[in-house]
């Protein structure tokens, strides 16, 4: 349900240079260099504490690196997926709720939304397979299905770049493959997405891998 994109493909989106990122006098990202382009899914892997989060904190605009350049094209619509987390569990809000926050960046918050925007939350919603939950308050859902509406609000922001925080973390194999299919629908229609992962199998077409260690990136491909 995800609108195409109007980049052309191959499109860079975002550019990161020579990244620098201390953390508490700790180096948490030494010299990284990365790509995003439009149509291509970009994983970042690597142990814990390698970076990955910290990068992607950078590339969502919520980190200012302490060297380096970041170099986001104009007029790029971004949307960031954290993990679910047990917060989202206490918030008093249904699925419909959470998935119509992605419709804010063009009404404006608790505005009553459009025909148009109703229609493209429904969307959403089936397409990650939460339709028959839409009324279901987010904390009576499972860490998966709290992860799929997370997602479903990004494909409601129309986003030409999508960020994704471990999107698979500990879910259950519906969620893994739905998170997994939605993605490949994100790509095909023009998005480009970057995703940080223990396991870049969980996905079912990678065309970007960077691994980092120690804050540094050991491979790209």
């Amino acid at each position: 349900m995800s609108s195409p994109s109007l980049l052309l493909p191959t499109t860079r989106v975002l550019s990161l240079s020579d990244i620098a990122v201390d953390l508490d006098g700790h180096p948490a990202l030494r010299g990284v260099d990365a790509e995003a382009h439009a149509g291509r899914l970009l994983a970042v892997t690597g142990a814990n504490g390698s970076g990955k989060s910290t990068l992607l904190a950078v590339a969502a605009g919520l980190l200012t690196p302490h060297r380096g350049t970041v170099d986001l094209r104009a007029g790029i619509r971004t949307a960031l997926v954290p993990q679910s987390t047990p917060l989202a569990a206490h918030l008093p809000l249904s699925v419909t709720d959470i998935v119509t926050m992605g419709t804010w960046g063009r009404l404006g918050a608790w505005r009553p939304a459009r025909r148009a925007d109703r229609e493209l939350v429904r969307g959403a919603m089936a397409t990650v397979g939460l339709s028959e939950l839409s009324r279901r308050p987010i904390g009576t859902l499972s860490g998966g299905q709290r992860q799929r509406a997370l997602l479903a609000q990004a494909l409601v922001q129309r986003a030409d770049l999508v960020l994704l925080d471990e999107p698979m973390a500990g879910l259950d194999a519906r969620s893994r493959a739905i998170i997994a299919a939605t993605i490949d629908q994100l790509t095909a229609t023009g998005s480009a997405v970057i995703a940080v992962t223990h396991d870049i199998a969980e996905f079912t077409a990678v065309d970007d891998v960077l691994e980092l260690q120690n804050g540094r990136a050991l491979r790209r491909s």
